[in-house]
């Protein structure tokens, strides 16, 4: 599996990375299909399939439900083997998202995450967007937040998972990395992916499948999108690692 460097970090990422919101959370998605949630033995098997095809970055948030105790659980003993990236900003409680971009809120999702995990550092921290991208960079000053826990040598690299383009530009300015939504039906964010080429900034790509409504092939989809100049990596949620396998062919084509 090629890696490749997310932008001006020292981190090498798989050109896919797996999501894991399935892992923990199955009310209030956007997926064509209702999905029951793995079992432990089930999530052991996608990770060590996921290992043994090259696949390093994983992708989780306190918004997946219980995804992220459940991958802390998993990857004990392995925490050297993959680069995880978490979120911040975002909570789903009782079927419903809530969000706090506060500075205390920011410290202590961090922590939790850290113990979620069983690790002391986190790879990636994004910001969770509730929409308004601007705003929570402009006034809530949250890369300022997450740039003093890099600092501290909690986080690694950070950025946002925007909404807007416009999010997006001012990410790519001000962080070391932004996740944008890109497919072959949505390309409104691809000069941010520019900017990011051009700034030297990593990009990880969401919906490149379009949360598995994809009508095109998925081997064109994931094309697509991986091999759009400054795309670091494309990450792709899924429980069947017969699906993960076929990803990684079709990529390697």
């Amino acid at each position: 599996m090629l890696k490749r460097r997310l932008g001006k970090t020292d981190i090498e990422v798989s050109v896919i990375g797996l999501g894991t919101v399935k892992f923990g959370r199955n009310q209030g998605v956007k997926y064509p299909q209702r999905f029951d949630l793995p079992s432990d033995a089930e999530i052991d098997v996608l990770l060590q399939t996921a290992h043994e095809l090259g696949i390093n970055l994983l992708d989780t948030a306190p918004a997946y439900g219980t995804s992220e105790e459940r991958l802390g659980k998993a990857l004990r003993g392995q925490r050297q083997q993959w680069v995880i990236s978490t979120k911040v900003g975002e909570e789903f409680v009782d079927g419903e998202s809530q969000f706090d971009f506060s500075a205390s809120a920011v410290k202590q999702s961090i922590e939790r995450s850290m113990q979620r995990l069983h690790t002391d550092y986190l790879d990636i921290v994004l910001v969770h967007s509730d929409g308004s991208d601007v705003r929570i960079i402009e006034e809530e000053y949250i890369f300022s937040q997450l740039a003093a826990l890099k600092k501290e040598g909690k986080i690694r690299a950070f950025g946002m998972s925007t909404k807007t383009r416009e999010g997006g530009l001012l990410t790519v300015q001000l962080a070391d990395l932004v996740m944008v939504a890109f497919n072959q039906s949505y390309t409104g964010e691809r000069d941010v992916i520019a900017l990011a080429h051009q700034q030297h900034k990593g990009v990880l790509v969401k919906k490149a499948l379009e949360s598995g409504h994809v009508k095109t092939p998925v081997n064109e989809a994931l094309r697509f999108a991986a091999t759009e100049l400054g795309v670091t990596s494309v990450v792709v949620g899924t429980l069947n690692p017969l699906h993960l396998k076929e990803n990684v062919r079709n990529m390697l084509l």
